[in-house]
């Protein structure tokens, strides 16, 4: 397909954001983009209840929320149901590697959002991607498995 729309997995997005104003920003520019934004929320607890009772195809979060459990908790759990995790942090984790497939470093332009989201979903697909700045995209799990 020379000139047609890419074939595109991610089209379903929770957002976990503890920043209204990140949270806000991130809705509507994602929204424009043609992404049906399944929730925004800043609660673990509410965000675990949405992923066991819709489809989700990417949840964006944050390291931190405003519980006691933390987007690395979300990001297992998602795992755990096979939703895949981008983080868009200002406070990477060591162990995100384990649990997401890639985080994108605050602060980002909506530009590098954007980008960041067509990545992960080309990432996704398996394809060959240079991520774009600020992003980094984590291995597989099965591709690291295969090379151990």
């Amino acid at each position: 397909m020379l000139f047609g729309r890419r074939k595109q997995i991610v089209k379903r997005i929770l957002i976990v954001e503890d920043e209204p104003l990140t949270a806000f920003e991130n809705e509507n520019m994602l929204g424009d983009c043609g992404y049906e934004i399944v929730a925004t929320l800043d609660h673990f607890d509410d965000a675990l209840e949405v992923i066991e009772r819709e489809q989700v195809d990417l949840i964006l979060s944050d390291v931190r929320l405003r519980s006691q459990e933390t987007g690395i908790d979300l990001a297992r759990a998602a795992k755990e149901r096979g939703i895949p995790t981008l983080f868009a942090t200002g406070h990477p984790y060591p162990g995100a590697t384990e649990v997401a497939i890639g985080c994108l470093l605050k602060p980002y332009s909506d530009l590098q959002l954007k980008n960041a989201i067509e990545c992960v979903d080309q990432h996704l697909q398996r394809r060959k991607v240079k991520p774009c700045k600020g992003l980094e995209l984590f291995a597989h799990r099965d591709d690291a498995a295969s090379k151990g």
